[in-house]
């Protein structure tokens, strides 16, 4: 069962490591553009009536690791296991992932179709498969339960920005205002291996690639401070 990408997504992400693990925990922004087969303004005729879409996605950097019954659940740790099935692991059977994000604006742009999407989850270059309007009335699940929330909640730490990084990222937000935002946003989830998430103090520097960025930041007392910021 052949199944053609309607288009490709440009993120902030560049790289795997600090992706956030679900949608909407982060303030990235991005779009996506339409192939030249689906390159009609007219797919999304209608869509401003809905604040959100569901955004169906491949997970292409994982096509060819295959997949196991289980894995690991970085909400648990890193160590313990859930099934495939009763995870949202990227290594999937078949592949496909799903996203809530928030709907922008829709527009031609050099000749392409381009939707505007906020609360991005996903790599650089991810193929969209599809994209249905979120419905509310539908979608909403009131009675919906999550046992692993209690046992591993999502990380919110602090960030501090040093003065030397502070510098660049002055410079750096004239070409994209929203990074200082989404560099917090997404370093509040504490981005670091699960099994580290215990680390209080972690002198080790780390670094996640944001647009054309490289964040360094470390761990001390909880906080996570961003040391240098580097134009790739």
């Amino acid at each position: 069962m052949p199944i053609t990408p309607i288009g490709f997504i440009t993120s902030p992400f560049k790289q795997k490591f600090a992706i956030p693990r679900q949608p909407n925990l982060a303030k990235a922004k991005g779009h996506i553009t339409l192939t030249e087969q689906f390159n009609d303004i007219r797919v999304f005729k209608g869509l401003e009536g809905f604040s959100h879409v569901w955004v169906l996605f491949q997970f292409h950097k994982n096509s060819d690791k295959g997949w196991k019954p289980t894995v690991k659940a970085p909400r648990l740790g890193g160590n313990e296991t859930l099934g495939v099935f009763a995870s949202r692991s990227t290594h999937r059977p078949n592949g496909i992932g799903m996203s809530v994000l928030k709907r922008g604006g829709y527009y031609k742009h050099n000749g392409l179709v381009q939707l505007e999407v906020e609360g991005l989850d996903l790599l650089d270059g991810t193929p969209i498969l599809d994209i249905k309007p979120y419905l509310p009335y539908a979608d909403i699940c009131e009675s919906a339960t999550d046992k692993l929330d209690d046992y591993a909640p999502i990380p919110n730490r602090q960030v501090v920005i040093s003065e030397q990084a502070r510098a660049s990222l002055t410079k750096a937000s004239m070409t994209h205002s929203d990074l200082e935002t989404l560099i917090v946003s997404v370093l509040q989830q504490d981005p670091r291996p699960a099994y580290k998430h215990k680390l209080d103090d972690d002198p080790k520097e780390y670094r996640v690639m944001l647009y054309a960025y490289d964040i360094y930041f470390y761990v001390q007392q909880g906080t996570l401070v961003v040391t240098q910021l580097k134009a790739v």
